[in-house]
């Protein structure tokens, strides 16, 4: 039997390789996973061209040197958003779609809830990085939950990257077209995984939003989660058994068609 295939898209705080190391090693050998980093941080700062697409050619040209032709797709947040896009586009070489709390999910069928959050996320982008950051971060959570202080000592090189490349993602967001339509003709499997200490008015919004576009559709919640301590980094075991479960329905679909 041939590994499952799969591409990881991290957000847009987290390289790839922490972010999704525990939840690699949860899956194990059968699994042909890349964990793939964002084309967003190549560079020093981020391309003054780059969209949402530049992150969709970057999964297919990792397909491409892969020779996949039908693979899985995972994204959290920002390669959430960048997941939908590549779905949109390409729906033929995906065998089904996982949401990690997705950041942004196109511009139509907004509550007034979320709306409201845009507002106030928007609002955050004139503030200096060392300002940005923990806002940010309190922004994305319910509003009892404590956060964490920052990790002692200096933070990693590639942290000095991460508020141009929020701003960016942020820009594109308000600009970017995620076509509804192409999304509901999606006929593959799509997880939704939700962080039950997560802002509600975001990603609770999304996952609801999202059950009146997709065919195949579910959302998994874990009560005790938030977007900064998500299950793929926390609960990598228990994550790990419901993509198993999500790819194997996907595959076996696929072979019956």
């Amino acid at each position: 039997m041939e590994p499952i295939r799969v591409v990881l898209l991290p957000g847009s705080v987290l390289p790839a390789g922490p972010a999704y190391g525990a939840l690699l090693e949860a899956l194990g050998p059968d699994v042909d996973a890349v964990a793939k980093d964002l084309d967003l941080y190549e560079g020093d700062q981020p391309p003054s061209d780059w969209t949402l697409d530049t992150e969709v050619d970057g999964v297919l040209r990792e397909a491409g040197a892969k020779q996949w032709d039908m693979f899985h797709l995972v994204g959290y947040s920002g390669g959430g958003a960048a997941a939908l896009a590549f779905a949109a586009k390409y729906p033929e070489r995906l065998l089904s779609l996982t949401l990690l709390e997705p950041a942004w999910a196109g511009d139509w069928g907004w509550s007034q809830a979320h709306a409201r959050f845009w507002e106030q996320l928007g609002a955050l982008e004139s503030l200096p990085p060392e300002q940005f950051m923990p806002e940010f971060m309190r922004l994305s959570v319910r509003p009892d939950v404590v956060l964490p202080p920052p990790p002692a000592g200096d933070p990693p090189p590639w942290m000095a990257k991460r508020p141009a490349g929020i701003r960016a993602f942020l820009k594109d967001f308000r600009n970017y077209h995620l076509d509804r339509e192409r999304l509901a003709s999606f006929e593959r499997p799509v997880l939704y995984v939700l962080g039950g200490l997560s802002n509600p008015d975001q990603y609770g919004d999304i996952a609801d939003r999202l059950s009146t576009v997709f065919r195949e559709y579910r959302v998994e919640v874990f009560e005790e989660r938030h977007h900064f301590d998500p299950p793929h980094r926390i609960e990598p075991g228990r994550l790990a058994g419901m993509l198993r479960e999500h790819w194997q329905r996907a595959e076996g679909s696929n072979n019956a068609d």
